[in-house]
């Protein structure tokens, strides 16, 4: 499939989404929106000519370096020692796929035609995506503030033909991988290195995939916990309208209905109970759930916000004769969004271990630890400690990396907002939250056999028949943390069904 990168129409993350799914995709750039990128380019090119005062990063130097102006003969070199002495990343690489989202959205940003950058370099961007050549990218050095610096100078190598990439299932050196897609590097002239390293663009396709993930797993979840509440022989009294209906929050209403309807038809559901009430973990789940719900929402309109603005800087406004220096790049906003993302997807899992640890703990009428010969066999006494030992991490990192700034560049970025290190730690949050979920579902499954010859209901019923063709059910003791991961990549393979 072909997306076409047009600044007259809105980009949703729904799009961002289905690009990702496809891995033949490719992009192109709209005719309209090319002509305001040469457009823009020319109204600078024009400006460099006529006007004599400095301006910040075109001729001058960078950061508290401001005040040095540069040589005409010396900025296109200029550019290129930007590219080259910014790229200072370490740790992890960036996963593939968020390289794939931060190419799209540095497209998308210089697509406005306020940057000044030449057409050919957002071109060659394009082209990244379409020869499928993605730039090693590592996940620390951006303080989220003067754009991500170090992520988007290694993204930018590229373009040079410097620095490694993925191509064709190898790393590579770029100039080898440009050359065999028959692309040319390019020599970056005024403003060019400026506009592609200042931006948001790592905390934005982060943030974009912490949030396709997290919706999977706030639908799964609700799945899971429906199986697990009919495992334990919970009470639906809990998610009846009239309750949600006078607290209104959306998502508790919505997550309170997805269960009803989740177990509608459950021959369990229906047996008389003996138990009055059921745990917080169960009985709370709409007010839980819901509220992860709703940070959801909130947090996908920062960043639709975000995906459809221009965060470099200077920004250029040929209309009104203006080249402004800002502050577009700055993070706050998704820092602290993506710090509270990051607190109501742990939740899903805080949640979710205690429903396993009420699975395993020998009530209503389930075995010890789900076995049919506990004692002999441990069953899935230790797959509760994995998840509570996951869920104790995520716990840790859910410290608000917003919190922090720390000065740079000799107090001329004196506030920062450290959003990329909360985009790195929400990802790592969200893979714990799906770690944990699976978990639960391996037990729930596990604890639903001890309900025969009672039966769910037709979706669950359905859910874990297909289930088992990937995780048996455990007679006796096997090596437990083959049926934990295939529970996980269960999860990562399917949609909530």
């Amino acid at each position: 499939m072909t997306f076409t990168i047009d600044h007259t129409k809105r980009l949703t993350i729904d799009e961002l989404e289905r690009f990702l799914q496809d891995p033949q995709a490719k992009v192109e750039i709209a005719s309209t929106t090319e002509q305001i990128i040469k457009e823009c380019r020319a109204y600078l090119e024009h400006k460099l000519k006529t006007h004599g005062a400095p301006i910040y990063g075109i001729n001058t130097g960078f950061g508290s370096l401001c005040n040095v102006i540069i040589p005409e003969k010396d900025i296109e070199q200029l550019q290129e020692n930007l590219v080259k002495s910014h790229a200072c990343g370490m740790g992890d690489e960036v996963p593939e796929p968020i390289v794939k989202l931060m190419l799209f959205l540095k497209i998308q940003s210089l697509a406005y035609g306020k940057s000044g950058i030449r057409f050919d370099t957002v071109k060659l961007l394009s082209e990244l995506i379409n020869y499928r050549i993605y730039p090693v990218i590592y996940q620390q050095g951006s303080l989220g503030a003067s754009g991500d610096l170090a992520p988007l100078a290694h993204l930018s190598l590229a373009l040079l033909g410097m620095g490694k990439v993925n191509y064709n299932g190898s790393k590579v050196d770029a100039k080898e991988a440009l050359a065999s897609a028959k692309l040319k590097p390019l020599n970056l002239t005024s403003k060019e290195g400026l506009a592609l390293l200042n931006g948001t663009q790592f905390m934005g396709a982060y943030g974009v995939f912490n949030i396709i993930e997290s919706k999977k797993l706030v639908e799964w979840s609700d799945i899971i916990t429906a199986l697990s509440l009919d495992a334990f022989d919970g009470r639906i009294d809990p998610f009846k309208d009239s309750l949600h209906t006078i607290r209104a929050h959306p998502g508790q209403l919505q997550t309170a209905r997805a269960i009803q309807k989740i177990l509608e038809g459950s021959e369990i559901l229906k047996q008389e109970k003996k138990q009055v009430q059921d745990p917080y973990s169960f009985r709370c789940v709409p007010q839980v759930h819901g509220a992860t719900k709703d940070t959801l929402n909130y947090v996908t309109t920062v960043f639709e916000t975000e995906i459809n603005s221009v965060t470099d800087n200077p920004t250029i406004f040929p209309e009104e004769d203006e080249i402004l220096s800002g502050g577009n790049f700055h993070g706050q906003p998704l820092a602290l969004a993506l710090d509270f993302l990051c607190i109501a997807m742990s939740e899903l899992a805080n949640i979710s271990e205690r429903r396993t640890y009420l699975l395993v703990s020998g009530q209503r009428e389930l075995p010890p630890f789900l076995s049919p010969n506990a004692g002999l066999n441990s069953g899935f006494m230790i797959p509760q400690y994995t998840a509570a030992s996951i869920v104790s991490q995520s716990k840790q990192l859910c410290t608000p990396a917003s919190a922090d700034s720390i000065v740079s560049s000799n107090g001329q970025e004196d506030h920062v907002s450290m959003g990329a290190n909360a985009a790195t730690k929400c990802f790592t949050v969200i893979e714990n939250t799906a770690k944990v979920i699976s978990i639960e579902l391996l037990n729930a499954a596990q604890a639903l056999h001890f309900r025969r010859p009672k039966n769910s209901s037709p979706r669950i019923e359905k859910l874990v028949a297909f289930y088992r063709k990937s995780v048996p059910f455990m007679q006796d003791d096997v090596i437990v943390y083959e049926l934990m991961h295939a529970s996980r990549e269960f999860l990562k393979n399917n949609p909530a069904v």
